[in-house]
């Protein structure tokens, strides 16, 4: 389930924390194909949705999905608490800081920091 919402004056579609796993570049066009579609500037994904190689740079999973998003010039927001994940790899916790300085993809904590950086 998702929902539209205007944030920061930003068409978002926010994906609940209940539902099918986004483990593929399949599953991530159909996300991202769905809200280019209706309008979306950006897709909200908690953490409880993406599979754990999403997780596991080695896998390619992350960037596989990502490129989906880019290629449709859809933003991407992970939303939750990454932390115990950057802490167990140093690559991850470079590639959530690099994402985080760009402007396609962000790791953020809560709509509350998605509202600041889009009305920032």
């Amino acid at each position: 389930m998702s929902s539209f919402q205007e944030i920061g004056g930003v068409s978002v579609l926010v994906c609940e924390p209940e539902g099918a796993v986004i483990a593929s570049e399949a599953d991530a066009l159909d996300l991202v194909g769905n809200a280019a579609w209706q309008g979306a500037r950006w897709v909200v994904v908690p953490v409880e949705r993406l599979g754990e190689d999403f997780f596991r740079l080695r896998t390619k999973v992350a960037g596989d999905i990502i490129q989906k998003f880019v290629n449709y010039r859809v933003g991407l927001v992970v939303l939750g608490d990454v932390s115990a994940r950057t802490q167990d790899s140093p690559a991850l916790a470079d590639f959530v800081r690099e994402c985080n300085r760009g402007t396609q993809t962000w790791f953020l904590t809560d709509l509350d920091r998605l509202r600041e950086r889009l009305q920032g």
